[in-house]
């Protein structure tokens, strides 16, 4: 397999860990969002790839290639289900289902680049663009320390969906300086996050594409 890249990207970050969640070998192709010359993602070369221009995209190794991370994970899920992302209970499925919707729905989109950048043209200002990153984060992380259980990870003692998407959502909330103190479930969940060989490995700073 192959996976289009970026190394601070927060849904290619998710893909990367449900990847070391199921011990699953693939290539890094990293595409680079801030070249120079208009960004790798904006070329023909990488458009043929993923119309859309953005990441992750993941070749298959029966060679199709799949956009869109909850597309993607929701893919690894049910063709490599031995380790699995979702509870095998419904009613927990729906509730991790939700948290990583909160997150690629609610939170992300709306501190997505793009997004910033059109605020930006807009006439915002970097304080006003800034304080509206930290509201949508402080919102749905506030949303999510209500619904996650209180002991393990975020829907019991293995990781699963809900943390596959909380985990970058956190690293984009330190990027923007958005304190987490208030949210003592999900710092429980990020320190287990920090220790587990799977988070690590996917980790923005462990990428093949990671400034020096």
């Amino acid at each position: 397999m192959q996976l289009f890249t970026y190394y601070r990207s927060t849904s290619s970050y998710r893909v990367r860990i449900a990847l070391a969640l199921k011990g699953l070998d693939y290539q890094a192709v990293p595409v680079n969002l801030i070249a120079a010359s208009s960004g790798e993602h904006k070329q023909a070369a990488y458009l043929a790839i993923n119309p859309q221009g953005r990441v992750p995209a993941l070749r298959t190794e029966e060679g199709s290639v799949l956009t869109q991370s909850p597309a993607i994970i929701e893919y690894l899920e049910e063709r490599y289900p031995q380790v699995a992302l979702l509870s095998t209970d419904l009613a927990t499925r729906a509730h991790e289902r939700a948290v990583a919707a909160l997150v690629a729905c609610d939170i992300h989109p709306l501190h997505n680049v793009s997004v910033l950048n059109q605020l930006r043209q807009m006439g915002q200002t970097e304080e006003q663009v800034v304080q509206w990153i930290g509201h949508w984060i402080t919102q749905g992380l506030a949303a999510i320390e209500q619904l996650i259980g209180d002991n393990g990870y975020c829907f019991g003692p293995e990781p699963g969906l809900a943390d596959v998407y909380l985990i970058p959502q956190l690293y984009a909330a330190e990027r923007f300086k958005v304190s987490l103190v208030p949210y003592s479930r999900i710092a429980r969940v990020a320190a287990l996050a920090d220790n587990h060989p799977a988070f690590i490995a996917a980790h923005p700073a462990r990428q093949p594409d990671t400034p020096v």
